[in-house]
């Protein structure tokens, strides 16, 4: 079956479930933007919050702070105490989520429609009346320490990622971890988080998503009754630091003892917005995604120089890195392991790839989107991406044109363009040596 052929089978069967015309969007007066799609498939619905803040919104001193509100939001507010979050929620049915990024902070809940009040009453608990309880504090204070060092201690690639993004990233707040620095996560003050939690917990930073058995006129009551008297707050200050271009290859060395060297080698790369996104995607897959990857197939199934192979890009709003990252078999340099890999990158900035691999590339994104979009807390979680990183929900209707669009040109100019030697930063994890 032809990419063309799949592309119109999928859309055929997803059309009848989600259509553009079927999402919804208000705004409270407090600046809140709401955007609902019915979906009376199943009885249950799904919010989710987006709230406009991660680690790029911090600075030192207080780095890690996002991801500490992710947790202190479950630990008690005005009226609903320590824990009550989670087991008022679970008593009435439903479940709950959460994540912070470098840029964003999401909660999710998923619940039967019945219960769909006590769930706009918890989250504007939560939202107008946090309690920043000292003991509290300090109790989730520790635990996000005790995170912190035992994301290091048991991973070596999110240590040899830590070193390589503060290597990569000298200007922006990207340059830190979600998590952030020890130092910064045993000395934040009371007053950082009030003033932190006020700023970026304000409802003219957050975009609600709603999808499932709902009706709009319902959501707008509830959205009315709860999340509208929260007040707005000031605008948080934009992020205005741009990262430097690059001006020559940088090499760092962690030294921790390891059964093989851990490979890791990031390219600046445009926000998640820019129009070389798609080829960016597409080329990520031909890549890095999966056994017949060109990484995969070529270092650990043919020439079996690692054990591991793979590469990610994270969404952004601002522009970021591509990562590669690479597991020696313990016994094949790390040098010898770097040169495939640029001849790899090479090969397709020279050549570009083969119909056939970019056509495949273009059938696993539709297909994903697809699947994103069967289920109701697909379907949110893809809205509300679309919604704040590419600048508008409806984009997502035109994405499977906009992959069908990529030509193997394009694929060989952001590989020239992106993947080259001043652009890159390597990291390289192994053992002391005589160890």
């Amino acid at each position: 079956m032809t990419y063309l052929t799949l592309a119109v089978a999928a859309l055929a069967l997803l059309a009848p479930q989600t259509d553009v015309d079927d999402i919804e969007t208000f705004t409270l007066d407090n600046g809140m933007k709401v955007i609902v799609l019915e979906d009376h498939s199943i009885p249950n619905a799904n919010l989710y919050l987006f709230f406009k803040v991660g680690s790029r919104n911090e600075r030192p001193g207080i780095t890690g702070l996002s991801h500490f509100f992710e947790h202190m939001m479950f630990n008690g507010a005005k009226k609903y105490g320590p824990k009550q979050f989670d087991r008022v929620m679970e008593a009435a049915g439903g479940s709950n989520n959460a994540y912070t990024s470098e840029n964003v902070t999401v909660y999710t809940d998923f619940f039967p429609s019945s219960a769909i009040e006590i769930i706009f009453e918890l989250e504007a608990d939560r939202i107008a009346d946090l309690a920043l309880d000292d003991d509290m504090v300090a109790s989730e204070r520790g635990v996000v320490h005790s995170e912190w060092r035992t994301s290091r201690e048991n991973s070596n690639w999110n240590l040899l990622s830590e070193q390589l993004t503060a290597a990569a990233m000298i200007a922006h707040p990207y340059s830190w971890s979600v998590i952030g620095w020890e130092s910064d996560i045993l000395n934040w003050k009371k007053e950082d988080l009030q003033a932190y939690f006020d700023t970026y917990y304000a409802p003219n930073n957050c975009v609600a998503v709603l999808v499932g058995d709902v009706t709009l006129d319902q959501v707008k009551g509830l959205c009315e009754k709860y999340f509208e008297p929260i007040p707005a707050n000031d605008p948080p200050p934009e992020i205005h630091t741009v990262e430097p271009e690059q001006m020559g290859e940088k090499r760092i060395t962690v030294l921790r003892q390891t059964f093989a060297p851990h490979i890791m080698i990031a390219y600046h790369v445009p926000e998640t917005g820019s129009p070389d996104y798609y080829a960016l995607d597409l080329l990520d897959t031909i890549l890095s995604q999966g056994r017949t990857s060109r990484l995969h197939k070529t270092l650990v199934d043919e020439k079996q120089m690692a054990i591991f192979a793979g590469g990610q890009m994270p969404v952004a709003f601002d522009p970021y890195l591509y990562y590669f990252f690479v597991m020696s078999n313990g016994t094949t340099g790390t040098d010898e392991i770097e040169a495939e890999i640029y001849s790899i990158l090479d090969s397709i900035a020279s050549e570009g790839v083969t119909e056939e691999e970019l056509q495949k590339a273009k059938n696993i994104k539709l297909m994903d989107f697809y699947h994103a979009m069967e289920r109701i807390n697909g379907k949110a979680n893809t809205i509300g991406t679309y919604e704040l990183f590419f600048g508008d929900y409806r984009k997502l209707f035109s994405a499977p044109d906009e992959y069908a669009k990529v030509t193997i040109d394009d694929i060989k100019r952001v590989a020239a363009t992106y993947f080259k030697q001043t652009n890159r930063t390597v990291g390289i994890l192994r053992s002391p040596e005589g160890e």
